[in-house]
């Protein structure tokens, strides 16, 4: 299944800061903490807690997140399905990123190592 334009245009305007409470409920459900979904987040875009934060404060778009983002060289290691969607066949670059983002989550809401989830190079 390939996303649609209006798909991906509801990402690009959805804020980061209305997800992430989801992001933590979802790995906090699961055992995992909030310490490790900033280690792999900070892993994927190279914002530190703090940097997360002003981001969150300032309410920012997935499509102002990802472009401030530094994306990890290894980031195109992340693959598979998630919400209907094969990562990888995914051609619009903010959706693709936001889906790497959302299979880092589901990896450590489902117990996966981080050593694994780090994707080590």
């Amino acid at each position: 299944m390939e996303p649609t334009a209006e798909h991906n245009e509801r990402i690009a305007r959805l804020t980061f800061a209305s997800v992430y409470p989801h992001y933590v409920t979802k790995v906090e459900k699961k055992g995992r903490s909030q310490e490790e979904l900033h280690t792999v987040i900070e892993w994927l875009t190279g914002f530190n807690e703090f940097t997360l934060q002003a981001l969150i404060a300032e309410k920012v778009t997935f499509a102002q997140f990802f472009e401030r983002a530094q994306l990890h060289p290894a980031a195109h290691l992340i693959t598979g399905s998630i919400c209907g969607y094969r990562i990888e066949t995914i051609e619009n670059e903010l959706t693709r990123k936001t889906r790497y983002l959302d299979k880092l989550v589901d990896e450590l809401a489902k117990g996966r190592s981080l050593e694994k989830i780090l994707r080590r190079l």
